[in-house]
Formats: structure tokens, sequence, C-alpha cells
């Protein structure tokens, strides 16, 4: 496993553990507990306390066909970013399902820069993209009007709250300002979920956001 020094928060583990976090941000943290034995046994620690409290509810009188109607909704809406574990390539399962391969099947785009970018999904509550950024190069100083979360898949980057490599994973909100830096040596990869845009400090970059959907 990877020497994880940055794991995602509490809140947002059980918040994945319910069922309650938007899909963007569910694939970030399926993709980080699969790199991590520790995220691993917390996330199945709350499965197990959501599990005893279910056990605790009283029964309720169900209609003929709520089994029928339930299968249907799970059909619906299965998750394919369940954290697996994997061996070999950059990506973990999870994420291997939703890019549909491992690094060498993303369609980048360029953003300027040396900057590309995949657009995995997005929605209203959310979107999730992989992001490739040079080595050595930085990202625009900026805050955020919502959540951003983002897991390092190869290389490394560093910022105001140190440094980040694989596995790693940072979440950032409204009252975080910084400058990632991709750190020498090998480009960064890092998988990123957003739930608002971005809050760009600089002119050129808040011009080029409309286009880069950033």
């Amino acid at each position: 496993m990877t020497d994880i020094q940055h794991h995602v928060p509490d809140d947002l583990l059980m918040g994945y553990a319910t069922g309650a976090l938007p899909r963007a941000f569910d694939l970030v943290i399926a993709t980080h507990v699969s790199l991590s034995d520790e995220a691993r046994a917390r996330l199945e620690a709350y499965e197990a306390v959501g599990g005893a409290v279910l056990d605790t509810l009283d029964e309720a009188d169900l209609s003929d066909d709520c089994l029928q109607k339930t299968l249907a909704m799970v059909g619906d809406t299965a998750r394919s970013d369940r954290p697996i574990t994997t061996s070999g390539g950059t990506f973990p399962a999870p994420l291997r399902a939703a890019v549909g391969g491992d690094e060498d099947a993303v369609r980048w785009r360029s953003v300027g820069a040396g900057v590309k970018q995949c657009v995995l999904y997005s929605d209203d509550s959310g979107t999730a993209r992989l992001l490739r950024i040079p080595a050595g190069r930085a990202m625009p100083e900026h805050s955020h009007h919502g959540t951003e979360m983002t897991l390092v898949l190869k290389g490394a980057f560093r910022d105001e709250d140190g440094v980040f490599s694989r596995g790693d994973i940072e979440v950032a909100d409204a009252e975080v300002s910084h400058t990632p830096v991709a750190e020498p040596g090998e480009d960064c990869i890092c998988l990123v979920a957003t739930n608002a845009r971005l809050r760009f400090q600089g002119l050129l970059p808040r011009i080029a956001q409309p286009f880069v959907g950033i």
C-alpha cells in the first residue's frame, strides 16, 4: 500500500458510508479507500455501526411491491466506484471503471499552460475530472465557492498545506486559498471532485474559466 499522509476526513467518509454524498465525491473517496488500508478500516467500522443502528429500528409495514421497487432503484443507481483494492497500473479499480481503463485510456483535453483535463461526469450535484499537471508547473491561485476534493494518483504537488503524493487527499473549502504546484520529476495526475466553480484570483484564469469548466 501507498504511504499516505493525508487521509479523507471522518465526516466525508461517514457520508460515503451512508450514501449521502454526490456521485463525484463518491468516486474520489472510493478511489482513496482503494489505496488506503487505514481509510478502508475506518469505512468498515462506520458501515458496521450503521448496520447496528438499523437493527435497533422498529419494523415498518411494507407494500406488496416494495421489494420490486427497491431492486429497481438499486439497479438504476448502483455504484461501480466501490472501494476495491488493485495491483498494477496507475488507477485503482473504481477509477478504472469510470474511465474505461487505466491511464492510457484517458481522453485528455488541453486547458492551457500544459495542463490537461478529462471530465468523467458532471451533474447538478458535482463534477469529477482528472487533471494532469506538468512537473514543476503551478496551477493558478484560487479559492472555492464550494468544496474541492483532490486525490493524487501519480507524481505529487505541494501547496500551503504541505506535500501531497499518491493516495493523499486534500479537501479545500471556501476558507482555503492555495496555489498547487506539481513537484519536479514527474507529471502530477489527480482525481478532482467539486460541487461549485473555483474562485480564481487572476484575470486570465477567470476569463478562461467558462471555456474549461473548472
